[in-house]
């Protein structure tokens, strides 16, 4: 018994046992209310109910397999599994699945509640298991589960059947399920429902009928549908006198439906209705419907049938063909509304199954409308007995009359005796037959075509004397309709010898009458002839007449015949005379007619046989022959069961036997002899029948006679067999008729088997057979027909009866090996080999208890196995052929042969496995056995092998070949090991290990539970088994283990990779066994390291590995750590801490691929994707040195920043390459995408390609200097063209810089802190360059979607360590300012603004955050007294833009500016970006007025309503300059800064005058006015005199004092009142074009920063701007806004919600515009102490003409970066190859990275001016190590790449830190020679560097160490 849950039970009570319904549990003791379950837990016994099991495998492995019907256990368990899944269908929102597949497991739980009652019939319990079977497989095949193979409706455990069996039933459905078979009957569906009209008014009879386009003749009777005078059907209760189904053919290509139309009512439409009362039946109209059409509609479709009228009436009866034709001048549309409607569906399949599968049709009436004569297969006690009649056309005089006739015909069909026969006149199905039947009528026609058929359903019974009269009448439109006689014809159904009318047309004679009396007695005409086809010639003057009638017949019948010489055969002993005739006239006889008459044809052949055997002895036996014959026809073929019936009921022939043997021995005797071979194959081919008659024959003798003549019969047949024998023997020309009759025999032999068995022992017919088989001619060619019909004689014997005893097979089995051995190993007929092996195989499976089956596995062993495993390796190594039938049969032998193999493999013992490896006499043929069974094994477990869904077969294939691997490994071990040793097959055994574990049917994480369940049940986890054995392997090889290493690694590395913690654990210690070796080897492991690596990245790239697998690589380290115990060595090696280190730099490189391996998996380049390659990149470069790999990621990285658009990035990336690269003429072989080209070309392409995607992102500065050194290089090769193209490049990226308009990016700071984010980004803070317009809101939107579940946090303040561990993922996010390094370019007044805006947002390592706070006690009146700012500043580890769009933050200071610096700084930068819109104007650069307008606005209000006087109030005080002494020089500073603004206010509104529009001068008064009050509000009378003197116009427009620069610097370092404070850094914030303000440069600022209007308050009221808004809900913690970096439209979320308005007034920054930081970043002191001379020298000069004096003269080199060298520059050590490839004069474009000395690397740097105050004293070359700050600053990877200049004479421009050019003292004074090398041009002379005075550098600093590239 076998306990069952039927409900859940949690098991929450101590010691319970958790229970799901469906679970299996064993009963240990049963307690009163419990069950105890040994040690696993109790339950209560109300949970469970007891089934019927037994247990199969007692033990650990034990199944419980369930007594009840294994199609319910199917269900059960199949249902279970479509639960979960259905519930994810939902989840997946697959709507259409998720329905259907409900309706569907409801269904099938209605069957098996169904089956469960048990009240079922037999048949219906058949269907019933059918239809859940063809359920289940429906929904497997849905959710793409398994194939289960079944035998009649039951699962079949591959187990308990043969391989090759396994195989037939999975295959056979596949094929049921990938290629249905095509139906050979179809039918067609109608169902009329009205027709429409509107000049109706009488009833309506619509004919149906199925019409052949092709060949114009009519496929079927007609349906019949009576309407009203509605156009509906008139008995609508009726359906099947509405509805019906055709039988059609299988080709529908040209197959029509014509439905014709007759109306019954008035003669002519002109006809008045009063006169006329008898209705006429007249042509209305015809349609016509292509069932081709139909072919594509799945469901029944309504159509709408136009309706067609004929233009002349006497073409009605070929309206159809005309139609067809579309002859359109012949008809047209009867009416424009005119319309029949039906309904059409197509169905496929015979009566049958059409009654099986459409129930409701034949449920509710259906008329079956039959194919005119018998379908293509004739049915045994098939009874039809029709007679159709088509009433053609007929010839008529005109009568006396005038015009002509309106003739109609009356049918009667009348009995012998001269009555009506009643009901047997039918116009088509659907409507039942009548008496008479009346044609229709054409108007005035005496030569009218009806071409009208009916039908004759006369029983066979009262066809004789039977005859059809025809009666014409005229019908006349007057006299009330009255129809008149005027003559008749008629026709006899059968002849006086009993023949039927023959099919055909005949011509009937008119007989003249016009008084119905005449026709009451048909004696009185009878007479008379009726055709005139037989009248006797002397009746000419019937002849003569005119008057005909021709009509068409054809009869469909089981039992008449029209057949004479049938008629004459039959009555044979009536006529002896006609015998021989008859005999010989019987093979003309159509087949149809013997089939009719088969057991009677057959009872007269052998009734004159056994009278006249000697004289019709041979015509007899040919005639049998003949009939026998043609029962093999596909048309006749099922009449063989009713021969079969015939002999063993019927046939009486006791002595034929010997007429039979006689007569065959005589042919076969004469084979050899004979000219024509025809007739005697013929014979051959009757064989089986002819054995069938020959046996039954002396069986009926002996069982009559008492077995007398026993001997001479058995004597008969040996003599028989013995000519056979011979004419088998006899060797022939291919073409030989023989040849082919030997052929025809071997065909036919196998079936006489099981009737020889009859009378002979199965000893004496297997010696028959072998002996016959024998004869043949052993050696034959191989292209001769009769080998493939040998191996088709082999293949019927071995399926036959015979071969299936055990006797007789030991007899046979040597027979057919040698036969199928020499087949295979000629690869001939391999289709035929497959079959025949898989048969035998399945009896070998089937009777494997019989003792004789081990000796039959040992011969096949010994005869097929290694042939067999040849021709697997032959067939699977040709190529697939192309056709789809070719493919599948390829397909399907090559799965045989694969099932035969594991079929024998499977049934092979300990015994036959030592029996084959001692048959191979020498090592070498064993090696090749194992390397080629390893081969088949390799090939057995391939993907393609099998269909996905085959899981049975492919875990029965593993099976198998994990059964042979641990036979044949104990044979690798003994016979090639130690001084035996061969790698070859020690290779292929461990690589077909590893690909046998990696098969993804055999990742058993994949599966469901169940499944998983069932697996492990019955096979276990054969990828344990093959680790296992793998690892003892291993251990066996001792010092061969070399061999292995490190080609190994990667074949284990990813057996590792399965996420099974047992393999895992087996296969990890090899690893360490593997370094133990090489370091024993060669002193390290490097060769483990390098293949570990790179087959990680690959595997990872694949997709394997998981977090678990990480960290259990990382548990390799304790075998080099405290742990001796598992392995005693380990104390005693000295390479433990390098292991240590590999596994961990290993654990790292983990981390990163399976960062990287999940960002691919995602469908859109993003973020995360391109932040996650660039993490993997630099650890390539840095940690591991793997160039190849390094430069592989480069090109990833390019492709997804191509696919992003991020163009400029894409450049930096590709440049990374690019410098790998020299200007050399070295080779390089294919690479990527790369051809084989040299070093400069490849050089040359990367940098064309670099520039073009510079340009692309609008960073044409970097683009300009690549240009420069292409220019460089085609001039040094006199490449003129070239360099002309490239100057006029460079020359159209300047014109670009100047003319269009480019975006500034907004950047912003993103943190990421948790757990859950990547390796890359966990708890680590980045600054992104954004999109061009994004803002705040849309940023943060796009990094909450690539990271849905992040929580987006609602402050700016640094974490705790709680976010920091948490499990979750959090993002902080806020904008920050850039803090730009060239200064030198944005100070210059000259300078246009399209130049000055690269540089603010370009090459930028340093941003800015700040945030206003409170210290101290806060004065109410004036808040300016204590309002600090807290500045952050992040330093990236890279510039942006670089390689990615963002960067991690590498530092992170914090300083706090002092309330007297903040406004130092609000009104500087206020006062720059005055004199910037000030000089916009004056230049006419902006379009309109209204920015200045609103900027002077801003500031001139906020003045007068207090603003400066604020600040008056808080620094200028007493208390403040007493208290503070040290701030002395700042408010000096401020003071000239206040009336320097009132100076430039002046100024700008004198410009502000001079272009403002008319309609806003009443503004402009009001601002001069609020202007004069500002400037007594200050107390100014006149400007000081160093305000005054300087100019009252601006050089550039604008005003400046010259004289800034000459007072001393009043803001000191020390100024700032906290640890690590300095004075803040001035931003020349020029107006800048942002992506968020383009509408508007400097709208919404309308307050100055330098006032408030009512209280101090109000300076950091942070308004949330429309670009801060807070997050989504979804991903915030608190409905609060998301602090970001304070800018013009953004507030700091530590101030009150009281300041709300005027958020510029102290702390905006000068880049107007809402998403830049508050404040800017101010100048340093010490640049803001030094002149800058302006002046030609610093713009960019490439004429080479001028001469060194002038080109040096006033060049005063401002603070520029140091020159750093390009990464291929510098020598690395630690990238040195040992692969040939890299280091052999082709390589693969992958130079080394660093090629300049150490010593270039050093140098000091010369500046102009005095030192700043802050800096030390002069610093040595070398790296300093008491300055870690300052070398880490100067030390800064510069932009991912530099570029060198040619030594041309240019003059030097500023430039970003790392596309700085060297200046060439003095120009050459030739142009350089062709080729010459850059060397010299690459090291500057101390003495000649124009940095330098006198030589020597004043401000010597740290030159930056060589870029690396993974700085990057």
């Amino acid at each position: 018994m076998k306990p069952s849950p039927k409900a859940f039970f949690r098991g929450t009570v101590q010691h319970g046992l958790p229970l799901e319904i469906g679970d299996t549990v064993q009963l240990l003791e049963k307690c009163e209310v419990l069950f105890i379950l040994s040690t696993q837990g109790i339950f209560p016994c109300s949970y469970i109910h007891l089934k019927n099991a037994h247990i199969k495998n007692k033990g650990q492995f034990e199944t419980v397999i369930p007594t009840e019907d294994s199609v319910i256990t199917e269900m059960t368990s199949t249902l279970r599994d479509w639960g979960a899944m259905w519930k994810r269908l939902y989840v997946k929102n697959d709507g259409d699945l998720f329905h259907r597949l409900w309706h569907v497991m409801n269904e099938i739980l209605d069957l098996r509640r169904q089956v469960l009652v048990g009240h079922l019939t037999n048949d219906r319990m058949k269907d019933v298991k059918q239809h859940i079977t063809a359920r289940l497989d429906w929904g497997n095949e849905q959710l793409s589960l398994d194939l289960v193979p079944r035998r009649e409706f039951s699962m079949v455990d591959p187990d308990e059947v043969s391989v090759t069996e396994l195989f037939k039933l999975m295959e056979h459905r596949h094929r049921k399920k990938e290629t249905p078979v095509p139906a050979s009957t179809h039918h067609l569906f109608v169902h009329v429902k009205s027709l429409m009209s509107t000049n109706l008014g009488e009833e309506l009879e619509v004919f149906f009928h199925i019409y052949d386009g092709k060949e114009n003749r009519p496929l079927s009777e007609r349906f019949f549908v009576r309407l009203n005078k509605n156009g509906v059907p008139k008995s609508p209760e009726k359906t099947e006198r509405q509805c019906t189904l055709f039988v059609v053919s299988t080709e529908l290509h040209y197959i029509d439906c014509v439905v014709v139309v007759l109306v019954a009512g008035r003669m002519g439409a002109g006809e008045k209705k009063n006169l006329c009362s008898i209705p006429y039946r007249r042509p209305f109209g015809c349609a016509v419907v292509s069932i081709a059409d139909l072919l594509t509609a799945d469901s029944k479709d309504d159509h709408l049938l136009k309706v067609y009228a004929c233009t002349t009436e006497s073409e009605w009866y070929q309206i159809h063909e005309n139609i067809i034709r579309k002859v359109n001048s012949r008809y047209n549309l009867s009416g424009s509304n005119t319309g029949l409607a039906v309904s059409l569906q197509l169905l496929h399949g015979d009566i049958e199954q059409l009654r099986r599968e459409y129930m409701v049709l034949f449920t509710r009436g259906v008329s079956i409308t039959k194919k005119l004569g018998f379908s293509d297969i004739i049915m045994p006690g098939e009874m039809r007995n029709d007679l159709y009649m088509t009433l053609e056309k007929g010839e008529f005089e005109k009568g006396g009359k005038s015009v002509a006739r309106n003739v109609e015909i009356t049918v009667y069909v009348l009995d012998i005796e001269g009555q009506v026969m009643k009901n047997y006149v039918a116009a088509g199905s659907g409507e039942p037959g009548g008496d008479v039947y009346h044609s229709f009528v054409l108007y005035h026609n005496n030569s009218p075509r009806w071409a009208e058929q009916i039908k004759l359903p006369i029983p066979v019974d009262m066809f004789r004397g039977s005859h059809v009269r025809f009666e014409f009448r005229h019908c006349s439109t007057k006299d009330k309709g009255e129809k008149k006689l005027f003559g008749y014809s008629f026709v006899h159904l059968m002849q006086e010898d009993g023949r039927t009318l023959p099919d055909g047309t005949h011509e009937l004679i008119i007989h003249k009458c016009e008084d119905n009396a005449n026709l009451q007695d048909s004696s009185c005409y009878l007479k008379l002839p009726f055709s005139k086809a037989n009248l006797p010639g002397n009746n000419q003057a019937v002849k003569g007449t005119k008057e005909s009638f021709w009509i068409t017949s054809f009869l469909c019948s089981t039992k008449l015949t029209q057949n004479g010489d049938m008629l004459d055969l039959l009555k044979w002993r009536a006529h002896p005379e006609r015998i021989n005739d008859s005999l010989l006239k019987l093979k003309e006889i159509d087949g149809s007619e013997i089939v009719k008459f088969l057991q009677d044809t057959l009872d007269t052949l052998f009734g004159i046989l056994d009278e006249s055997s000697q004289r019709y002895g041979l015509k007899v036996f040919d005639c049998l022959v003949h009939i026998i014959n043609l029962l093999q026809d596909s048309k006749f073929q099922h009449f063989k069961p009713v021969m079969d019936t015939y002999i063993e009921s019927h046939f009486a022939g006791a002595l034929s036997y010997r007429d039979l043997i006689k007569v065959l021995k005589w042919y076969v005797d004469r084979i050899i002899d004979a000219e024509h071979q025809d007739h005697i194959q013929q014979v051959l081919k009757a064989t089986e029948y002819i054995f069938k008659y020959i046996i039954q024959s002396r069986r009926l003798f002996a069982l009559a006679t008492g077995g007398q003549s026993e001997e001479e019969f058995r004597c008969c047949i040996h003599e028989l067999f013995m000519s056979i024998r011979f004419f088998l023997s006899q060797e022939n020309k291919i073409t030989s008729p023989v040849t082919q009759t030997q052929a025809v025999f071997l065909r036919t032999f196998p079936a006489v088997y099981g009737e020889l068995l009859k009378i002979f022992t199965v000893r004496e017919v297997a010696g028959f057979v072998r002996e016959t088989l024998g004869s043949l001619p052993a050696t034959a060619h191989a292209e001769c027909p009769l080998e493939a019909v040998k191996l088709h004689c082999i293949a019927k014997t071995v399926e036959s009866q015979l071969y299936t005893n055990t006797e007789s097979r030991c007899i046979l089995l040597p027979v057919v090996l040698r036969l199928l051995q020499a087949h295979m190993q000629e690869q001939r007929d391999l289709v035929m080999c497959a079959r025949i092996l898989t048969s035998m195989l399945s009896l070998v499976r089937k009777y494997d208890s019989e003792p004789v089956v081990s000796e039959e596995v040992a011969l096949i062993v010994d005869s097929l196995l290694v042939v067999l495993m040849r021709t697997i390796l032959e067939i699977t190594n040709r190529p697939q052929p192309v056709g789809t039938n070719m493919r599948l049969q390829f397909q399907d032998i090559t799965g045989e042969f694969v099932a035969c193999l594991l079929a024998l493999l499977r049934q092979m013992s300990d015994k036959h496995y030592q029996q084959l490896l001692q048959a191979f006499t020498s090592k070498d043929d064993l090696r090749d056995f194992l390397l080629q069974i390893f081969t088949v094994f390799r090939i057995l477990i391939r993907p393609e092998m099998f269909p996905k869904d085959w899981t049975v077969m492919r875990l029965v294939t593993n099976n198998v070949i994990i059964t042979t691997v641990l036979y044949l490994s104990d044979a690798l071990r003994k016979n090639f090991l130690n001084e035996k040793f061969d790698y070859k097959v020690w290779d292929s055994y461990f690589y077909l290990s590893v690909i046998f574990i990696n098969q993804p049917c055999l990742q058993l994480e994949s599966f469901s539970p169940s499944k998983r369940k069932r697996v492990l049940e019955k096979y276990g986890d054969m990828r344990v088994m093959m680790g296992c054995e793998i690892f003892s392997m291993w251990q066996n090889l001792g010092e061969h283990k070399l061999n292995f290493i490190p080609a190994m690694i990667g074949p284990f590395l990813e057996v590792t990779l399965v996420p099974q913690p047992d393999l895992r654990n087996v296969m990890i210690p090899i690893f360490h066994d593997m370094m133990d070796w090489e370091q024993r080897r060669s002193g390290n492991f490097k060769q483990v390291e390098a293949k570990l690596i790179d087959k990680l990245d690959s595997l990872m790239s694949e997709g394997k590995g998981d977090e678990t697998y990480r960290e259990l690589f990382n548990s390799i380290i304790p075998l080099f750590g405290p742990y001796p115990s598992l392995l005693k060595k380990i104390e005693r090696e000295t390479w433990r801490e390098s292991g240590i280190s590999l596994i961990a730099t290993v654990t790292r490189l983990m981390e990163r691929l399976l960062d990287y391996r999940d960002c691919v998996k995602l469908g859109e380049v993003d973020g995360k994707k391109i932040g996650c390659t660039v993490s993997l990149l630099n650890f390539y470069k840095t940690e591991l040195n793997k160039e190849e790999m390094y430069i592989r990621y480069i090109h990833k990285l390019y492709e997804l920043h191509l696919k992003a658009q991020n163009y400029t990035e894409a450049s930096y990336t590709l440049l990374l390459y690019d410098e790998l690269l020299e200007w050399s003429e070295r080779p390089l072989r294919e690479f990527l995408n790369y051809p084989m080209q040299s070093e400069w070309q490849r050089k040359e392409y990367l940098h064309l390609t670099i520039v073009q995607n510079f340009d692309r992102g609008k960073c044409w500065e970097n683009g300009i200097i690549l240009c420069r050194e292409l220019a460089d290089q085609y001039e040094s090769y006199y490449d003129y063209r070239n360099l002309s193209k490239m100057r006029m490049l460079e020359a159209s990226l300047y014109d670009k810089i100047m003319d269009q308009q480019r975006l500034e990016p907004e950047f912003f700071r993103v943190g990421f802190y948790g757990k859950k984010f990547p390796f890359f980004l966990r708890n680590k803070e980045f600054v992104c360059r954004g999109h061009d317009y994004e803002r705040l809101e849309a940023f943060q939107q796009r990094m909450l979607n690539e990271f849905p579940h992040a929580i987006a946090m609602q402050h700016v303040n640094q974490p705790d360590q709680t976010i920091y561990q948490a499990e979750a993922q959090y993002l902080q996010i806020y904008a920050v300012s850039p803090i730009p390094e060239s200064q030198d370019v944005l100070q210059r007044d000259r300078v246009p603004d399209n130049i000055k805006s690269f540089y603010k947002v370009n090459h930028i390592w340093r941003f800015r955050y700040d945030r206003p706070f409170h210290k101290g006690t806060k004065d109410k009146e004036n808040e300016f007294k204590s309002l600090w700012v807290e500045r952050t500043t992040l330093t990236l580890v890279q510039s942006l833009p670089g390689i990615s769009r963002w960067f991690e933050v590498e530092k992170r200071e914090l300083v706090e500016v002092s309330p007297l610096e903040n406004a130092i700084e609000v009104i500087e930068n206020k006062n720059l970006q005055l004199r910037t819109l000030i000089a916009q104007c004056q230049s006419r650069q902006m379009q309109n007025i209204n920015p200045l307008t609103m900027c002077l606005n801003g500031v001139i209000d906020a003045a007068v309503n207090g603003g400066l006087a604020r600040y008056q109030e808080a620094f200028f005080v007493k208390d403040y300059v007493v208290n503070h002494p040290e701030d002395g020089e700042k408010i000096g500073r401020l003071r000239e800064l206040m009336f320097e603004q009132a100076h430039i206010l002046e100024y700008g509104l004198a410009v502000h005058e001079k272009f403002v529009p008319q309609d806003m001068r009443p503004l402009h008064k009001k601002l001069v006015d609020q202007f004069h009050v500002m400037k007594s509000s200050l107390g100014i009378q006149e400007f000081p005199a160093y305000v005054r003197a300087s100019p009252v116009h601006f050089t550039n427009g604008s005003p400046r004092s010259s004289c800034r620069n000459s007072v001393p610097n009043i803001i000191s370092p020390d100024g700032a009142r906290v640890v690590a404070r300095r004075s803040p850094l001035t931003y020349p914030a020029v107006n800048r074009y942002s992506s968020s303000s383009l509408s508007s440069q400097a709208s919404n600022e309308v307050s100055n920063i330098t006032g408030q209007s009512e209280s101090s308050d109000e300076v950091f009221n942070m308004q949330p701007s429309p670009s801060t808004s807070s997050l989504s809900s979804n991903h915030s913690a608190s409905p609060n806004v998301t602090s970001s970096a304070p800018s013009s439209a953004r507030g700091s979320p530590q101030l009150q919600d009281k300041h709300k308005h005027s958020r510029e007034n102290s702390c905006l920054s000068s880049r107007e515009r809402p998403v830049s930081a508050i404040y800017p970043n101010p100048l340093d002191p010490a640049q803001r102490a030094t002149p800058h001379h302006i002046g030609d020298t610093t713009l960019p000069r490439s004429d080479p003409n001028l001469s060194a004096p002038d080109k040096g003269k006033t060049c005063l080199v401002s603070s520029l970066p140091p020159f750093t060298p390009s990464p291929t520059e510098c020598q690395s050590a630690g990238l040195v190859s040992n692969s040939p490839v890299l280091s052999g004069s082709y390589s693969s474009g992958i130079s080394s990275m660093s090629r300049c000395s150490v010593s270039e690397a050093s140098g000091t740097e010369a500046t102009t001016g005095d030192p700043p105050a802050h800096q030390g004293p002069t610093m040595p070359n070398s790296v300093s190590s008491g300055s870690d700050e300052l070398i880490r600053r100067e030390n800064k990877t510069p932009p991912p790449y530099s570029v060198y200049e040619r030594s041309n004479p240019r003059r030097p421009v500023p430039l970003p830190h790392s596309l700085s050019i060297p200046p060439s003292v003095d120009p050459p004074a030739l142009p350089p020679k062709p080729r010459q090398q850059r060397t010299s041009s690459m090291k500057l002379d101390p003495a000649s560097d124009p940095r330098r005075a006198d030589g020597v550098p004043q401000v010597p600093r740290p030159r930056p160490l060589p870029r690396k590239v993974s700085q990057l």
